[in-house]
């Protein structure tokens, strides 16, 4: 039963997914991506953060040379990821939404696995977003999103 409800969520994920298809990288991509996943969980609208985004695009300016995915230390929420291929923002949110099995309401914590991402992403309370992406050297892509208010605050749910 278990793995039949994993299948449905997983399913459930491409599906809506798959209606944002034509998404590339616009900020109004990345806002309509993460809506979409937000609306499925009962969560109210993100809207686009034009200094949360230079904020991103700075960051993953800076890690163009090596790709490595540290985390910015700065004051917002932030997901991280890199990927080969033409990685864009849409691929990057299908990664982070694909831990949402890992999430258990009940208990309000990850279970096997880690959840943190996609718990960022459904975060009631951050209501502003901004991304970044960038090409490494290493023909790699990074791309970074940054919430505001920052959620995944200990003792708090998601939704």
């Amino acid at each position: 039963m278990r793995f039949n409800n994993f299948l449905i969520v997983i399913c459930f994920i491409f599906l809506t997914l798959a209606l944002i298809l034509q998404a590339q990288n616009s900020h109004q991509d990345y806002v309509n991506a993460h809506n979409a996943i937000r609306a499925h969980v009962g969560v109210g609208p993100i809207t686009w953060n034009y200094t949360v985004a230079a904020y991103t695009q700075n960051y993953a300016d800076q890690r163009r040379g090596d790709c490595d995915l540290d985390h910015s230390m700065g004051p917002y929420g932030e997901n991280l990821v890199e990927g080969y291929g033409n990685l864009n923002g849409v691929d990057a949110l299908k990664m982070w939404v694909s831990e949402k099995p890992n999430y258990d309401y009940a208990s309000n914590s990850c279970v096997s696995d880690e959840c943190l991402h996609y718990t960022q992403v459904v975060w009631r309370k951050s209501t502003q977003l901004g991304c970044g992406r960038v090409e490494c050297h290493n023909g790699w892509w990074f791309v970074i999103c940054s919430y505001y208010p920052p959620g995944n605050i200990e003792g708090e749910r998601p939704y």
